[in-house]
């Protein structure tokens, strides 16, 4: 179950943040095994002043278009996994909204499975 969480800066209209949110959904059902309707995401648009990144960190050239992606999901996926993931997110966003892949950041917070309630104050996953 992962949890999406995707920063820009303001002024996005709905149809870019749909197509933002089905293009990192399908990547992740392609490359690390998401079931289709396991889809929980959610969109901060942040000001100019909220909305804080080094342009040139690691020399990559960032501009105000950069989509910042933070995904919550369970421990467990190899590094190629992730590496493909990565990958696929940045490609399928270039195709859908033309984003420039240096405006792409991605990190991965992996936690146990028992980390999760999915409603009804129950952790599903527990064992």
């Amino acid at each position: 179950m992962p949890l999406v969480r995707v920063s820009l800066l303001e002024g996005k209209s709905e149809q870019f943040k749909q197509k933002v949110a089905d293009s990192i959904h399908k990547a992740m059902v392609e490359t690390i095994n998401v079931p289709p309707l396991d889809k929980f995401q959610v969109f901060t648009d942040h000001s100019k002043a909220g909305f804080v990144y080094d342009a040139e960190y690691l020399n990559i050239k960032r501009t105000d278009g950069l989509i910042i992606i933070q995904i919550t999901l369970n421990t467990g996926r190899t590094v190629e996994m992730k590496k493909a993931l990565f990958k696929r997110i940045a490609d399928l966003l270039v195709e859908a909204v033309q984003v420039r892949p240096e405006d792409v950041m991605i990190n991965l917070v992996e936690v146990p499975k028992e980390n999760w309630s999915f409603g009804n104050g129950v952790a599903q996953y527990a064992t």
